[in-house]
Parts: structure tokens; sequence; C-alpha cells
């Protein structure tokens, strides 16, 4: 890679973007530039997605993308894009649907080829600069690409097969709304689903890679609340600890990573990215309260303090992610992935005195061979990813102590690794303030002071509230941004930032109960309402309806993913906004929110796991009229009106 060359990505605030600049590839941002040069040279466009704290978008740019030979290949044939994913999650729907249609997988980095009018028409995730993995050589594909484009007769075919793909994708990514009868029995139909998923083993569910999927712990939480069945409780608690005990968390600072890649929670992809610990963060307190099991308590503690002490800007927002890789030593070269996080054996005898050390590698797994069994790409030779190998109560037994003794000896020895690993060349950190996810923090913040009654952690709070507030809030032309980075905001926000914000404004108002943040969750969400709802259909798109005039389409989700999607949340917070507010539109809105997806909770309940906790919600909050083609519902005491019907 060549320091002096800059492409087109110069004058951006994206990390991940910055982290191309000086590529070779002749790299443009998303927008008219790119599509206008595509046109007039007479080439297709490649759409290049990924985010900065993600290990294999650094395998392909180390392997291709700093490549000159392979650079001139891409320019030679291709106008290439480069996007942030968590800049633009409206694009990445948009073309990840895609590509996970055409190959039956999806992923980052996601590369997809599109035609002038930004209709896909093939596309992957990694590619190798050479064949293999029976996957094309990237710099072969690309050439293949730019010449088929040329020839008339297979231009042709990829321009019928960008309409079809497209009109299936717009059918999908835009659902038609139908009515479908909602009552109890669905909530056992969910459950019933994810019990057949879930590892009883190892919890969590489905098999490696395995994702904490902070919805479906949402639901069983609200699911547990409303049927009192015992088995759901005894389900949630060992799925979390397992996870806890798993080296996905951090056993010396506390958080978790993205998601593990074997099935026993034990070796992680190490990035650490901020709506995965808010959520957790929530999930585990709220697990807490119904099983009063300290140790939930504990990890949702130490995450807490993670995120303020690694993750918080000065004026109070909080961070995006950590990175995955990083450098083994000050004076390498080249970054590996979990560097930071992983010991050898020989560094933790070198650290600790006798007693310490026997005990540490006994608890935490650490071995003189290193304990990680899958190694494909042979990264942790004689490596230790710590895990809790053993209980505080076995550590005791075999070390013929009391458990508080043990535990005071485990932190002595965690305080000195930690101080040694400080001294690590750290991570890279994706610093921009994202508003949708500091909303999901805000929401963990004050269930921490519920629970907690740490006043630092709501101050901290509203200390992130007001930050997004002034600074990523246009409240003169009533517009919300997304990104916030060196004291510049950019991009309209999305559904997920106004309702995700919202949300963390109600569960503010609802632990210092000072109006102010009632008052802008009400203005907000009129704003919501008039420039993302789907009036006729219900539900809500995922841009404004004067967005993004580039995009193929509006996306309207019927699906939840690591993170819940906006019209589920939006149909909570109308629902609590009623309540606050004496609002029954909203709590008719609520229930026709629900309503435009009530065909998909029925034929696929765990699509939407976090809109079927709410509607579990609902269920306990009110009393059931009648069932016959549609349930109804008893109007709360707030409300003028006597009954609505889910129509």
């Amino acid at each position: 890679m060549s320091e002096t060359f800059v492409n087109h990505l110069a004058h951006e605030k994206s990390p991940y973007l910055l982290q191309h600049v000086h590529n070779p590839v002749d790299w443009y941002p998303w927008g008219e530039e790119a599509f206008t040069k595509a046109k007039k040279e007479d080439k297709p466009i490649l759409v290049s997605i990924g985010y900065s704290t993600c290990h294999w978008c650094h395998v392909m740019e180390k392997e291709c993308f700093e490549d000159p030979a392979i650079a001139s290949v891409m320019n030679e044939f291709v106008i290439s894009i480069k996007i942030d994913r968590e800049e633009r999650p409206d694009v990445d729907k948009i073309y990840m649907t895609s590509v996970s249609a055409m190959t039956g997988s999806g992923g980052w980095p996601l590369n997809v080829f599109l035609t002038h009018d930004l209709k896909p028409f093939y596309g992957g995730t990694y590619f190798p600069p050479q064949s293999k993995w029976g996957k094309p050589a990237w710099p072969d594909l690309i050439r293949h690409i730019g010449i088929a484009w040329k020839d008339p007769k297979e231009r042709l075919k990829i321009i019928n097969s960008s309409d079809e793909i497209t009109i299936s994708l717009k059918a999908y990514l835009t659902p038609i709304s139908a009515k479908a009868a909602l009552d109890k029995t669905l909530a056992e139909a969910t459950y019933q689903e994810l019990l057949e998923q879930y590892d009883r083993e190892n919890g969590g569910f489905g098999s490696a890679p395995k994702f904490p999927m902070p919805v479906y712990y949402f639901f069983l939480i609200n699911y547990f609340n409303y049927s009192q069945n015992s088995e759901v409780k005894n389900l949630i608690e060992h799925s979390l600890l397992s996870m806890a005990n798993g080296g996905i968390y951090d056993h010396l600072r506390g958080g978790f990573a993205r998601y593990s890649t074997d099935e026993r929670w034990h070796v992680p992809h190490f990035e650490k990215m901020l709506y995965d610990n808010a959520q957790l963060i929530t999930i585990y307190l709220q697990a807490y309260r119904q099983t009063q099991n300290s140790e939930l308590m504990r990890i949702a503690q130490e995450t807490v303090d993670y995120i303020l002490k690694e993750m918080t800007h000065p004026e109070g927002g909080f961070y995006s992610a950590e990175d995955a890789d990083s450098l083994p030593t000050l004076d390498s070269k080249e970054k590996k992935e979990g560097a930071y996080y992983v010991w050898s054996y020989e560094e933790v005898r070198s650290l600790l005195d006798p007693s310490l050390f026997s005990l540490f590698c006994f608890r935490y797994g650490v071995n003189e061979k290193g304990n990680v069994q899958l190694d494909p790409h042979q990264e942790f030779q004689y490596l230790n990813v710590l895990y809790a190998a053993h209980t505080l109560e076995e550590a005791a037994f075999h070390f013929k102590g009391t458990i508080e003794s043990i535990k005071n000896k485990l932190d002595q020895a965690k305080d000195i690794l930690l101080l040694s690993r400080s001294k690590r060349a750290r991570p890279h950190l994706d610093d921009k303030i994202i508003t949708a996810w500091n909303g999901l923090m805000i929401s963990a913040l004050t269930s921490s002071y519920h629970f907690s009654k740490k006043e630092s952690h709501l101050v901290s709070a509203q200390k992130a509230a007001s930050f997004i507030r002034h600074a990523l809030y246009d409240s003169q032309n009533r517009l919300l941004y997304r990104r916030w980075r060196e004291s510049q905001r950019q991009g309209l926000g999305i559904c997920d930032d106004y309702a995700f914000y919202i949300q963390s404004l109600i569960d503010l108002y609802e632990a210092d109960h000072k109006k102010e943040w009632l008052a802008l969750a009400e203005e907000l969400t009129l704003i919501v309402n008039e420039r993302f709802l789907d009036i006729e259909q219900g539900g809500y798109f995922m841009t404004a309806k004067d967005q993004d005039t580039s995009l193929l389409f509006r996306v309207k989700e019927d699906a939840d993913n690591v993170e819940p999607s906006a019209s589920s949340v939006m149909a909570s917070n109308l629902w609590r906004l009623a309540k606050h507010l004496n609002r029954p539109d909203y709590h008719d809105l609520a229930i026709k929110t629900i309503n435009a997806f009530s065909s998909r909770l029925k034929s696929s309940p765990l699509s939407m796991p976090s809109l079927m906790g709410i509607l579990v919600r609902i269920f306990q909050e009110t009393t059931i009229l009648a069932c016959t083609d549609e349930f109804c519902l008893r109007i709360p005491a707030y409300s003028i009106k006597e009954s609505a019907s889910i129509e």
C-alpha cells in the first residue's frame, strides 16, 4: 500500500472508509459522482461493504485491495464504491439481502456488482486473491465481469437478471401486509420453536458460528413474565451463564465479543460492538430480576464499567466498536486477530507468583499447549483464550480455600494481567458515535441504575441523551442525524436511530422523571410518524420518504436481527407513550403496527422475536374480551375508548 496514493475517500469521516483511503483501488463513496462515472466510462459498479472492526474485511483488504496488480484490474474493469455498513445500513440491507438470496449466505465484507441503475446481478462475501476454498480468485472474477459487460449479448443477460433479482428483492423487502389472527397460543409456539434450536449443553441457539442474539432473550424474558414457566427461566439462566463463562466474554475487563466461532462460546471473533454490549447489559439485568443470580448482575456491571471506561467520549456519547485485530507486539508489522486478548502459558507464568498462577490456570483454562481446539487458520497455536474452565466452587474445593478467598486471589491475578495487557498495542477504536446504538446504551444505563442504584450510571445516561440531542438533532429542521465524529454530524437518521433514541428517552424519563425527556420522545415520535410510517399498510420504513432517491426502493423490515427492527421498537414506544401521555391514538397505532406483521408473526414467529415479546407484554397488560377471527383487547384506563381489535 502506498501512503502517497489517495483515492476519493479522503474527505470522508468514517473510520472504515478512511482505512481504505490509501488503497491503490480508486474507491469512491456512495453517491452521484461514482454513478455518473460508471455511466460515462460504461463500466459496471462494484459496491464493497464492511465495517472498521471486521476481521475478514481486513483480510480481504490486505490480500486484494492493497495489491497494486489487483487494484489495477479493479480500476480497469469496474467503478469501485466503498460503504461503511454502520453508516448506511439502508444500502447494506438491500444488497446483503440480494447476495444472501443469490448465494445462500451473507456476511462482511460484502461485495456486490450493480448495473448503472444500481440493480444487483452478482455478489458474494470474502474473495481470495487466488482461487481456493471453492471461491474464484478476485482479480479473475473482476476481469470476467468486466469483459462480460462489454459483450452485448452477455450484457443483455446481466440486465435481464438484475431486473428479475430486483423485482424479487422488492417484493421481499417491501412486503404487503396481510392480517392473521393472533392469540395466546402464538407465544407458546414461538417458545417451542426456540426450544427446538436450543443447545442444551452449551446454551444459545443453533450451532457454530454462534451469536448472542439479544432479541431471543427479550422474547423469553417477557414470555416467562407472562407464563411463569420455570423451564423458560432455567433456559435463560443457563444460556446467559454459558455465554459469560466462554471466551466470548472478556474475563479481565468485561464486555462481549460479537460472536463465537465454535459451539462452546470459547473462541470469538474478537471485535466488541456497542450494540451487542448495550443489549446484553439490559438482558442480563432483566434475567437477574427473574433469577436473583448474582453472577448475572456481576457480568452486567462489569460490562457497564467496560463501556464507561473504554468506549465513552468525553462529551458523553458512546463509541461504536473495538477491532478484532491488533499488533502482537508494539514493534510488529502485521496485526493478528485477538492478539490483544490471548495469552501464552509462559507469559502468564512470568506475571503471577506460583500460587496465583496455578489457581488462575485452573479457573480460566490456561495450559502449556494452548487451549484452542478448533484453529483452522493456525492463528492461536500455543495461545490461550481465557474462559471459565472451572467454577469458583470447584476452585475452592481443589485449592482448599473459601470461595471468598479464592475470589480475592483471582481478582488479584486479573488485576496483574490486566495491567500487563494495558501495555500491549490496543485494537483500533471505531470512534464514530451512532445515534441508534447510543440509544441502546442509554437504555442499558437506566436499567443498570434501577438495579445497582449507582447514581453515576444515571448521570452517564443523562449526559449521553443530552449529547445526542445537542450534537445529532437539528430541532429547527426536525432532523435526527445518524453519525457524529470529530465534531461533525453526517447522514440523516434511519428509523432505527429515531426508534432506539425514543426508547431510551422513555427509559430515562421513567428513571429520573424529568419531563424534558418525555417531551423530546413525543416530538421525535411525531416526526417518525410523518416521515417513516407506512400509512396504508402499517409498520415503518427503514428510510424516510424523502431521504435518498438513489436507493432502489424503501425497505420495510419484517425481521429482527442482532438488533430489533425499528417497527418492533416503535410498537413498544407507542404502547408506552400512550400510557405516559394519555394518547389512545398511540395505543391504536401500536396495535396497527403489530397487525402489519401479523401474517409474518403467524407463519414465522422467530423472524420477529422482539415484536413477539412486545405482543406477550400486551397480552399480560390487557384483558382478552373475545377471540374470533382476531383477538380483541380491552383498552386500559388511560384511554377514552372501550375496546380495540387487532385489525
